[in-house]
């Protein structure tokens, strides 16, 4: 167990966390959720004993281990693979190079005898003798081959390497697991094996994600940071947002009776305890919600934008018509024989191996470069906007207000009527004002949100538009597409994303592409695309 006492951080006057206190307990996984700049990484930090608290204290039950995932991409870059997997148990580690070293040695005396015997009784009680095993049984989960098992780190490419410190965390069956964006940099496959793994852990987690479907598998708690403060919410992701935003709706309804909300908070605790139910979550965990006290239930206080694609025209019948399209880039064919037609409604996510691929068909589709061959032709109702995946050339060097910025875009230049816009979006009175050159990655995807919403498009063209975006901002973005009346093309990473807003899917490769129309999770378990794959590329 880690029980956190009256923890508290300040860097001088702002106040991270204040008056902490929380217990994490064995078999529980915990999402940690909160806005950009709310502390969810500084916390973990906080647990591991990287940041000291200003005030309280951590206290972890005595002779358990705390493993904790690596962000630093370079720190294993001289040892071998397997050797920097073992480095994750930092007691065994340490026994078999002290075992290593004394057996080494020229002059073996007899203490060196009695310290060997007592170094091989440690290792076998930690079952020393599976290591090279089971770190290989961890790599090869992650997608790492057995050839690269005795490289060296800096020979590996930086997703090879992002698996390798994901298994040194996972190595050794930690009692305590800190996980800051575990998936980052993971494919589909990976990121399921990763999920079945921590299903099965059955000590404490706690993890920090973008990724809502990640958190919705493998969490059985939130722990919300909010207000400088932490709560615990018995639930995973979805469980919390949805239930916070029925409870803010009912603290809005004032005439509401208090009988009539506790039924309605009950009758939404059994829906969602019975799709819990159909989950990849164990027994045990899906019993948690009917356990849910109803006081657990409280509104958020999050703020989340207003994200609305209001089409300023009903497009046509005709929409987009691709023939024999093809693209290289750099004496590399990343797609060819590209043959499909878009109709009015769909909203179309295209898969590719290479993320490039995707990146330059959509900037053939929205004039912003040309394909090798073939041709492309929009119908003439059409409106697009296109909300790329590298942002930089629209603020670099730019010496403008977010006001000033936004205008550069809008038929209407009136500043209430842009400030409105900006405010939607969480740009309100003096933010408003900021310099756009200055904004972070997330504030630079939401004024192209701005932007692209002034534009009332009936097609939207969207390159990874949940990069960057925090928690409240993707799920305002998901929301929007669902809703949205008119057509989309678009790739993310964010699996929820994917699978609630695409009813069609296309996946493009160097030997051409396939065309289904599915969800993406449907897509994903069909076994004769799976068999059609390997021709693709």
């Amino acid at each position: 167990m880690i029980s956190v006492s009256n923890v508290s951080l300040r860097y001088g006057k702002r106040v991270l966390f204040d008056e902490v206190n929380v217990k994490f307990v064995p078999g529980n996984c915990y999402g940690v959720i909160g806005a950009n700049g709310a502390g969810k990484s500084t916390f973990l930090k906080i647990l591991s004993g990287e940041i000291d608290a200003t005030t309280g204290h951590v206290d972890i039950e005595k002779g358990k281990r705390m493993s904790v995932l690596k962000q630093n991409h370079f720190e294993f870059d001289e040892f071998q693979v397997l050797e920097t997997v073992i480095m994750g148990n930092k007691e065994l580690y340490s026994i078999i190079k002290e075992k290593e070293a004394l057996y080494a040695k020229e002059d073996f005396s007899d203490e060196d005898g009695i310290r060997a015997s007592e170094l091989e009784e440690k290792y076998g009680e930690m079952e020393g003798w599976n290591a090279d095993s089971d770190a290989a049984s961890l790599l090869s989960g992650l997608g790492i081959t057995e050839e690269l098992h005795f490289k060296t780190l800096h020979e590996l490419n930086n997703n090879q390497k992002v698996r390798v410190l994901l298994a040194q965390a996972l190595f050794g069956n930690p009692d305590i697991l800190l996980m800051d964006e575990p998936t980052n940099d993971l494919d589909v496959d990976t990121i399921a094996w990763l999920e079945d793994f921590l299903i099965n852990f059955e000590n404490i987690v706690l993890v920090v994600s973008h990724d809502r479907h990640f958190l919705d598998t493998v969490c059985t708690h939130v722990a919300d940071i909010d207000f400088n403060k932490l709560q615990v919410f018995t639930g995973n992701y979805s469980f919390w947002y949805q239930s916070s935003q029925l409870a803010l709706k009912q603290r809005s309804d004032q005439n509401k009776k208090a009988e009539e909300k506790k039924k309605e908070l009950m009758e939404f605790i059994q829906r969602f305890s019975a799709n819990v139910a159909k989950s990849k979550q164990a027994t045990s965990r899906r019993k948690m919600i009917d356990k849910l006290d109803i006081e657990e239930i409280k509104p958020s206080t999050r703020k989340y934008p207003g994200i609305f694609f209001t089409p300023e025209r009903e497009a046509g019948d005709q929409v987009l018509s691709v023939e024999n399209l093809s693209y290289v880039h750099d004496g590399t064919t990343l797609f060819s024989g590209l043959n499909f037609i878009i109709n009015k409604g769909d909203k179309v996510a295209f898969l590719s191996k290479n993320a490039l691929a995707i990146t330059k068909l959509f900037e053939c589709l929205a004039g912003q470069d040309q394909p090798k061959n073939g041709n492309i032709e929009w119908g003439v109702t059409i409106k697009k906007t296109y909300i790329p995946n590298d942002n930089s050339p629209y603020f670099e060097g730019i010496d403008l207000s977010l006001v000033d910025w936004l205008r550069q875009y809008s038929q209407e230049k009136d500043e209430t009527f842009i400030r409105g816009f900006l405010g939607r979006m969480l740009f309100s009175g003096e933010e408003s004002l900021k310099k756009a050159k200055v904004l972070s990655g997330g504030e630079k995807v939401r004024c192209m949100m701005s932007k692209s919403m002034l534009e009332s498009p009936n097609l939207v063209i969207a390159d990874e538009p949940t990069n960057h975006l925090d928690l409240e901002s993707i799920q305002s973005l998901n929301n929007s597409f669902i809703d949205y009346k008119g057509t989309i093309l678009f790739y993310s990473h964010d699996h929820e994303f994917m699978n609630t807003v695409a009813n069609r899917i296309i996946e493009i490769g160097p030997n051409g592409m396939i065309d289904k129309f599915a969800s993406y999770d449907e897509y994903l378990e069909d076994e004769s695309i799976k068999e059609r794959k390997l021709g693709l590329y």
